[in-house]
């Protein structure tokens, strides 16, 4: 659905889930976001306005080889957490990062309100996404993205 003009970004439907298999779709919470990009059809840049409650977690800790992703805070307190630690971000604050470092990167929000964040990344064909603290990948196949083990195994 192509949108040409102007968008209130509160009126676009959330979602929720995050596409993990289980276990890990429980462990990342009830975090919810509204594609932006999609309302564009973007092909070559992703754009959600994504909430974070209290416990939820932006993604499993990752990186990605192809992709560069930028989060800005709009509203509220998160932590960044990477290979470099811990870092408290709040509204106006930013993180980049660019495709192929190992810089396994993701937001927790430890706070007692909702934090609101704007999220971009680039949409390669081919990009993989690697999770050093977990047992699982996104690989790009001819069947599509496939979630596998560290040992290259399909979840199924």
């Amino acid at each position: 659905m192509k949108t040409v003009g102007p968008l209130n970004a509160e009126s676009v439907p959330e979602r929720s889930g995050s596409g993990y298999p289980e276990p890990f779709n429980t462990q990342v919470g009830s975090a919810t976001w509204r594609p932006l990009g999609d309302q564009f059809d973007l092909t070559q840049l992703g754009v959600n306005l994504e909430t974070l409650k209290p416990g939820d977690q932006s993604a499993l800790r990752h990186w990605h080889t192809l992709s560069d992703e930028f989060v800005y805070v709009l509203a509220g307190e998160v932590v960044l957490v990477t290979e470099h630690g811990e870092s408290a971000l709040g509204a106006g604050m930013c993180a980049g990062f660019k495709a192929g470092e190992r810089n396994g990167h993701h937001f927790i929000n430890r706070g007692p309100g909702s934090a609101k964040l704007l999220v971009m990344g680039a949409r390669v064909p081919g990009d993989n996404a690697f999770y050093p603290d977990d047992d699982i990948a996104w690989f790009h196949t001819e069947e599509g993205k496939v979630a596998v083990h560290k040992d290259g195994t399909a979840y199924s």
